[in-house]
């Protein structure tokens, strides 16, 4: 694979804006990709025979890509994520297109910001592109598969993104700690490859359980993923706003990180013509509204069953919000996979 090219000073300075406006306002991301992108019936060619990898639509079928990113920015969000979720080694292995995974990612960062900078060519107001890294579909604590070979994956994955033109890269829906590290240290690698720094963000999927897919509590994850370096941590994906608010308590009583939330449009409900999404955008709007004003969240947006409605109200309630001015209290510790134990001595001689 031929060596990425480093990103430009333009670049830098995007990145720059990002975190100067992640540090002082409220920043509004997209809403759903995957299911925007099949509703507009993509046939079995477009995929190139690889029926359901999305990713494939970067290079067959920009044009689909392109009209999703067109229709959240027409409602005014900020940033946009990048079509790239399977283009990591564990989801594109399952394709056997596993030696793609740069090139996917590339085209799906290229498409986005292509967009992102057409959009604000026309009013001046900066639009950002973010770096869409996926979980994959294999957990490393369980042996599924070796560490290192997700990392050097989920490192293509990153460096692709960059040398696309992503301002930020969001490591997201992360169901395992093990995977969820290996994707952040793919992504710093990225990063010290390509003699850039831009925001690294963390976004961890919590089930109706109240713990990760593995049983990982939200107090061991902040206590193993802060000391990684980065620069939000959050919730997206698995459950609706309602289920997400106390680890977001949580998350506002201990972080020293700042803090980010994109939860889907409520638990989906299962009907005849397929799983349905209850909570609507005035719905998504006011959870959104009190994350911010209770937790004081840096980034919002949504995830799946969202749609350019719901962003749109999500935005329109985001220009008159000020984020909370949080005053945690870290716990330091060590952490399991389950559980975190605070250095504490409770009792003492």
């Amino acid at each position: 694979m031929a060596p990425s090219p480093t990103p430009s000073a333009d670049s830098r300075t995007r990145s720059a804006a990002l975190r100067e406006a992640l540090a002082t306002r409220v920043v509004v991301a997209d809403g759903a990709m995957g299911t925007m992108l099949q509703a507009q019936d993509p046939t079995l060619e477009d995929f190139e025979n690889l029926e359901g990898c999305n990713e494939i639509l970067n290079l067959t079928r920009p044009d689909i890509v392109r009209s999703v990113h067109e229709e959240y920015f027409a409602v005014g969000v900020d940033c946009v994520e990048t079509n790239t979720f399977g283009a990591n080694h564990s989801a594109a292995n399952e394709y056997e297109i596993a030696d793609r995974i740069h090139e996917l990612s590339e085209a799906g960062a290229r498409i986005a910001r292509e967009v992102a900078d057409e959009f604000g060519a026309r009013d001046g107001r900066q639009r950002w592109v973010l770096g869409s890294v996926g979980p994959g579909t294999k957990l490393p604590s369980l042996g599924h598969i070796a560490y290192d070979v997700l990392r050097d994956g989920y490192q293509q994955n990153a460096e692709g993104l960059l040398a696309g033109g992503a301002d930020a890269l969001i490591v997201e829906t992360t169901q395992d700690l093990l995977q969820t590290k290996s994707s952040l240290i793919g992504a710093r690698r990225a990063m010290d490859a390509l003699g850039v720094d831009v925001p690294l963000i963390c976004s961890l999927a919590f089930e109706t359980t109240g713990v990760m897919l593995l049983g990982s509590e939200i107090g061991a994850a902040l206590t193993a993923l802060e000391p990684l370096g980065i620069d939000l941590i959050g919730l997206n994906c698995s459950t609706g706003p309602a289920e997400m608010s106390e680890h977001l308590r949580y998350l506002a009583r201990h972080s020293r990180t700042p803090l980010m939330c994109m939860p889907n449009a409520g638990l989906p409900v299962l009907t005849k013509d397929g799983a349905h999404f209850p909570l609507g955008p005035e719905g998504l709007a006011d959870a959104q509204e009190a994350f911010v004003t209770d937790y004081g969240l840096s980034l919002i947006g949504g995830c799946c069953g969202t749609t350019p409605e719901h962003l749109r109200q999500v935005v329109d309630r985001a220009r008159d919000l000020t984020p909370a001015v949080r005053e945690p209290r870290p716990e330091p510790g060590a952490a399991s996979l389950y559980q975190t134990v605070p250095f504490r001595q409770d009792t003492s001689y």
